[in-house]
């Protein structure tokens, strides 16, 4: 999963915060919707404009910003 096709930054929207497909919904909320409990179904059920592979790419960005600062020298 190339998740750098599906999130986008863009300065003037959300306060430069990452967003599945340009639109007003943050990587941050997705992810903390999951860490509360919900399940991809009740996100997709409540945002009828996202896929399954919207979740996936904020999972996939997740995890490689983890990486990148895991390797930032202490």
């Amino acid at each position: 999963m190339d998740y750098r096709e599906v999130i986008t930054i863009e300065p003037g929207k959300m306060g430069g915060k990452p967003c599945i497909r340009g639109l007003r919904i943050t990587v941050y909320d997705i992810l903390d919707y999951l860490a509360s409990g919900m399940t991809e179904e009740e996100i997709l059920s409540d945002f009828p404009d996202l896929n399954a592979d919207d979740i996936r790419a904020c999972l996939a960005f997740a995890a490689d910003r983890e990486r990148r600062l895991a390797n930032v020298p202490a």
